[in-house]
């Protein structure tokens, strides 16, 4: 076989072949192509990892999910906001961003909420606005939960009476555990830094009014206080 043939066998052989993995490489493009939208209505977006696993839900208040623990979902009545939820790696939630506002008569409720859970409980930090019958209140609270997880059982009842008191009763007595640091503006305008300890009563108060009159008290376990420093205002 003459060199000149040789020569442009390897030549046909050399476009087969990058022809072949064109092909090859524009079909893969195509299976990784995206959908791209200008503008979609939705009520609710699941994402979730290749397993199926839930990691994160984006819904309107009518289709909020309820609480949803190791990928089973229980219903939660008591949600009735549109937002973001977060969800950990095994499908349980763990902190979500809440939002919502309205205008009834003459009162302006709402408010919005970022929150971050503790592990199969509830949150650990909140940073909260609200506003109801004109007072308003924006701050950043720290928790103290327990170990244990949420019982689960007593969620499946909130919407008992026998539920809802046992709920009630089961957070008064430290179930859920206790605030223990709030960082921001009350009701009444004031500038507040509170400590609390592990009982979740009032320990230390940081205050500056809206006249500008700043002080700290310090509090006792019955909630008295047993010093003030002020400066006159």
């Amino acid at each position: 076989m003459s060199t000149f043939i040789r020569r442009n066998l390897v030549y046909t052989w050399l476009a087969a072949i990058s022809l072949v993995l064109g092909i090859i490489g524009w079909g893969q493009a195509a299976e990784r192509s995206v959908p791209s939208f200008d503008e979609i209505d939705v009520q609710r977006i699941n994402v979730r990892e290749p397993d199926g696993t839930l990691r994160m839900t984006i819904s309107s208040a009518a289709k909020a999910p309820g609480l949803i623990f190791r990928g089973t979902e229980h219903a939660f009545p008591n949600r009735q906001a549109a937002g973001i939820l977060f969800f950990n790696d095994e499908g349980t939630e763990n902190g979500g961003l809440l939002f919502g506002g309205s205008k009834r008569g003459q009162n302006v409720g709402g408010g919005g909420h970022l929150s971050f859970d503790q592990y199969e409980q509830d949150q650990v930090i909140s940073l909260d606005q609200t506003e109801e019958h004109g007072r308003r209140r924006a701050g950043l609270t720290f928790f103290d939960r327990p170990s244990t997880s949420i019982p689960l059982e007593l969620i499946d009842r909130l919407n008992t009476p026998e539920g809802s008191d046992e709920f009630e009763r089961l957070a008064k007595t430290g179930g859920f555990g206790y605030p223990r640091l709030f960082i921001g503006k009350t009701e009444d305008r004031d500038s507040t830094v509170m400590l609390r300890d592990a009982k979740g009563l009032p320990r230390l108060k940081l205050t500056v009014t809206p006249a500008g009159v700043a002080s700290i008290e310090f509090i006792d376990e019955a909630g008295r206080t047993v010093r003030r420093i002020a400066e006159h205002g």
